[in-house]
């Protein structure tokens, strides 16, 4: 019964958080960009704007909430759900401290990539449900970007899983314990540089934003897959966006950084620091740089983060062949 409890209280307050993080991202994201593009961000709405997220949410609560007449209203209904409900469940496995995680399983890494893969779905569903050409296109777009960037995904971080030795995300923070000549902790970024480089550049992709955010491309397609959405179902797609941005942000802290190694600060301090900086991170490379091209996404995935991504595993199992 204690046992039960306890994983409730965890359960409640990592979507608690998770919940809050989302709402005030949106407001960091407008404040980093309009600061990086020297412009205001949010200023109106309480203090330095920062009641904004919560007039969005509210002004999103009170929109009508639009579907078209052809559309297919069981999938428009459920594309919304489908793209937030993976974003939220991931944080089951993810461990934010040696003591505090829901609930560690030994595959805990294939869990992850599971339950993120079904997140296309959701956003190929709403392109198809809209029965609108702009939705079809940034749902087409959408799975032949994920499907072509999962792969590159995968395959980066199989030099972590070699050198850990386990799928286990707890296993993997502790294999990272320590430092090399008493200076260098023994965090996984150092020897798979080159696999760090190529999780984060697919983890943008994945993620659907810029340079990578060609599903939405304004420009062409007026907002892609979410164009004939309104309301909160519009808002839950934002939620998953952002959902998704801090669980990729946890993985590469957990698969890289040390998870919540690190010294005299608590470890989940150590922890939620590292992932803000991968947020920030994120939202810089949207306010710096421009779109790609569609073919030019294509081939970058396919002609040199899959082939880096190979040499990456080969170089990782020739090596730890050789030491071994």
């Amino acid at each position: 019964m204690d046992f039960l409890f306890a994983t409730i209280l965890k359960i409640a307050l990592v979507m608690g958080l998770v919940l809050l993080a989302v709402a005030y991202l949106t407001w960091l994201e407008r404040k980093v960009i309009g600061d990086i593009q020297v412009r205001y961000g949010p200023s109106r709405v309480g203090r330095f704007g920062l009641l904004q997220p919560i007039a969005d949410g509210i002004k999103l609560m009170f929109k009508e909430d639009i579907v078209p007449a052809n559309a297919d209203r069981l999938i428009f209904l459920l594309a919304p759900a489908i793209s937030i409900i993976p974003a939220l469940i991931v944080f089951a496995v993810i461990p934010f401290g040696p003591s505090f995680v829901i609930t560690d399983v030994n595959v805990g890494l294939l869990y992850v990539f599971a339950v993120t893969s079904l997140g296309v779905y959701g956003i190929v569903l709403a392109g198809w449900g809209s029965n609108s050409k702009y939705a079809l296109l940034g749902g087409l777009r959408s799975s032949a970007q994920m499907v072509s960037y999962e792969l590159s995904l995968g395959l980066s971080v199989i030099g972590v899983v070699m050198m850990a030795g386990s799928l286990s995300l707890v296993d993997i923070v502790e294999a990272q314990k320590g430092s090399w000549y008493g200076i260098l902790p023994r965090w996984n970024v150092i020897p798979q540089f080159l696999g760090f480089v190529i999780f984060l550049l697919s983890s943008n992709a994945e993620l659907n934003r810029a340079p990578f955010d060609l599903p939405e491309a304004e420009t062409e397609l007026v907002a892609g897959f979410h164009t004939e959405y309104s309301s909160m179902k519009f808002a839950m797609f934002f939620m998953a966006e952002y959902a998704n941005m801090i669980a990729a942000s946890a993985m590469a802290t957990t698969l890289f950084l040390g998870g919540w190694q690190g010294p005299l600060l608590p470890p989940v301090i150590w922890f939620l620091l590292k992932v803000f900086c991968f947020l920030f991170l994120f939202m810089w490379l949207r306010a710096t740089l421009p779109r790609f091209r569609y073919d030019q996404l294509m081939g970058f995935g396919w002609k040199v983060l899959l082939p880096a991504a190979l040499v990456n595993v080969m170089l990782t199992a020739a090596v730890l062949l050789i030491f071994a």
